[in-house]
């Protein structure tokens, strides 16, 4: 199953499907700094019709430890997520299309943790909510009818993820690539962590840099591009074991995982979910600030 749906295919789907089989819609609303209260607000006033609201920060996120270990966002608990998506009428047996305003962040962490936990029949709609109005379908407001409640069975490890004494161990032998932006990456600006810069070792490629001006991904081609500068796919990768992605706290990490399958190159990559605020929230763990590797702009 392709990843993506565009915005003509889900309202033919929704249009034309028996009740059973068509997607069942999660609205992912979710942007660095806002409250899950301002989220949720934002989804009653406009929304597509019949999605139901998941919250990134408390049913897409565990909570993190001591310390911050785990990072801002850690991997939620199976049984609680299990909970919130049959709470929004998640079915073993129904798709699930995931979406958000409009860049994909929020839909991309939901698409990413329901393949983990096994739900393979789900798909991001590509470029959110603003390219469902761009085409001119219908939006509701307001809180919606309740979902029947879902029976979605959750069991984790369907793709791999690895922790900040796993990713130590990873580098220099795998490709590690740092989703943030690339001043962040750098260390010249950090508006959240405690600490600036990267993971020594790993290239900065930027995940809303492979996004087009209206907020969709760049073509499948032109991902294998960018993606190939950064050392993901290509004679370079060949036989290589899957990058390992990384970003500040497992948003934009699996927003380029979304990519990378988008462009169909090469096997899933593994997710460094916990990121750079978990990895810094080790004092022992080595930083590096400036270009360190050769980015992917660099590259090119």
């Amino acid at each position: 199953m392709h990843p993506l749906i565009g915005a003509g295919e889900l309202a033919a789907l929704l249009d034309g499907a028996p009740a059973e089989r068509q997607p069942v819609l999660l609205d992912v609303r979710w942007q660095l700094g806002r409250s899950s209260r301002e989220n949720r607000d934002e989804y009653h006033e406009s929304h597509l019709p019949g999605a139901a609201f998941v919250d990134l920060e408390t049913a897409l996120s565990g909570e993190p430890g001591p310390g911050g270990r785990g990072g801002r966002h850690p991997t939620p608990d199976a049984a609680r997520l299990q909970q919130a998506l049959r709470a929004a009428g998640v079915r073993q047996d129904r798709p699930v299309v995931t979406y958000d305003a409009g860049p994909s962040l929020g839909a991309a962490r939901a698409w990413w943790l329901l393949r983990y936990f096994g739900k393979s029949d789900v798909r991001v709609l590509d470029g959110g909510l603003a390219a469902w109005r761009e085409a001119g379908l219908p939006v509701a407001g307001g809180e919606p009818q309740p979902p029947l409640p879902g029976d979605v069975v959750l069991r984790p490890g369907h793709r791999e993820l690895l922790d900040g004494d796993q990713v130590a161990r990873a580098t220099g032998s795998r490709l590690l690539l740092d989703a943030r932006p690339a001043e962040r990456y750098r260390g010249e600006r950090e508006p959240i962590d405690p600490v600036a810069g990267h993971i020594p070792g790993a290239v900065s490629l930027p995940a809303l840099d492979l996004l087009d001006p209206d907020g969709r991904f760049l073509p499948p081609e032109a991902l294998r591009e960018q993606l190939a500068a950064a050392g993901v796919g290509g004679p370079r990768a060949a036989g290589a074991a899957p990058p390992v992605l990384y970003c500040g706290s497992g948003v934009q990490a699996c927003h380029l995982a979304l990519a990378v399958e988008h462009a169909g190159v090469g096997p899933a990559p593994a997710l460094y979910l916990g990121s750079w605020s978990d990895w810094v929230s080790d004092p022992d763990r080595p930083v590096e600030t400036g270009s360190g590797a050769v980015d992917a702009a660099e590259r090119r």
